[in-house]
């Protein structure tokens, strides 16, 4: 087995907690080897957290993959972590080169990258396959003097709940119609909202499962959340990402009412507030370094401690003479 194991992690803007989940499994599993981080502005607060750090053009740059796929080489890189929607179909058409390189892409396939990344053909996804799925339409299919409010209007592709907005009524359609960038339209969901942290190894079969309840939320990333070990939220989630086939980390949104999920996003990728899967025990970042050397699996699915409450504070960096 090896001793060493490196990590390049993309686009580290805010994700410390990230970093630091991948730097404590090396030191957990007692192996040497170093956390990269890359992104395109020099003052991310990420790139303070990990042991070194690379500038790189935008993701849409012709340049972006050669440019990482450079690092990759450079560094000795074992696996490179992707982390925000813009770059998952690149680095999905792109394996080949990297595995060329002797470098893991934890990525999914391209073609169900897009499935997730594009909420018009998610819906059309989940409702092919029998899972339950908040009703989805294009703005050229809804008639606003027919159409049941409220609504929910949100980008096709997008992240973070940029531009997001509730629609209560034709007035308010007509205008975030066309305020919304190419944007998708869906019925608007009641009830308790949960995030569900999936993880998949490299073969496809699914390591972990971790409900979070969403109770406070914030710019799209929950501030205050719960685990909760429901069999229902995770033989479901379980069973959309065995039928989708993806690879390493993925989570699902949905909300319940009357004990009822009704799923309404899917994002192959770590979650924003993946502290507190990783707290309540499902460590996913030493499950996928596990995984990729070949070691036995740690946990199962629903091995994590149940209710347990995150509470999260920003906190500052500081630098003398920054520029």
């Amino acid at each position: 087995m090896k001793s060493g194991f490196n990590i390049l992690i993309t686009a580290a803007s805010r994700r410390v907690a990230m970093i630091r989940g991948f730097t404590n499994a090396l030191r957990k599993l007692g192996l040497e080897g170093r956390v990269h981080a890359s992104d395109t502005d020099r003052l991310s607060p990420g790139l303070r957290f990990c042991d070194r750090f690379h500038l790189v053009p935008l993701s849409k740059s012709p340049d972006y993959i050669a440019r990482i796929l450079e690092i990759c080489k450079a560094e000795d890189i074992d696996m490179v972590v992707p982390t925000i929607d813009e770059e998952i179909a690149t680095f999905g058409a792109s394996k080949e080169k990297f595995r060329d390189a002797g470098v893991i892409p934890l990525v999914c396939d391209e073609d169900i990258g897009r499935i997730c990344t594009d909420k018009y053909l998610t819906s059309k996804f989940f409702i092919e396959n029998g899972f339950n799925f908040a009703d989805t339409y294009l703005p050229e299919e809804i008639d606003p003097d027919k159409i049941r409010y409220p609504l929910f209007i949100k980008p096709k592709v997008g992240r973070g709940s940029v531009a997001t907005f509730p629609i209560k009524n034709k007035r308010e359609f007509l205008f975030f119609r066309d305020y919304v960038n190419n944007p998708v339209i869906q019925t608007f969901l009641t009830g308790t909202e949960y995030t569900i942290d999936v993880l998949a190894g490299l073969d496809g079969s699914i390591l972990s499962v971790t409900p979070r309840e969403r109770m406070v939320i914030r710019s799209g990333v929950c501030d205050r959340g719960r685990s909760r070990r429901d069999f229902n939220l995770i033989n479901s989630a379980r069973d959309i990402c065995e039928k989708l086939g993806v690879i390493g980390p993925v989570n699902l949104q949905c909300m319940v009412e009357n004990g009822k999920a009704t799923f309404f996003e899917i994002n192959p990728r770590f979650s924003g507030a993946i502290q507190l899967t990783v707290a309540a025990g499902a460590d996913f970042f030493s499950m996928i370094i596990r995984n990729a050397l070949g070691m036995e699996r740690e946990v199962g699915i629903g091995d994590f401690e149940d209710n347990l409450l995150m509470m999260s504070y920003e906190e500052s960096i500081f630098e003398k003479n920054g520029q």
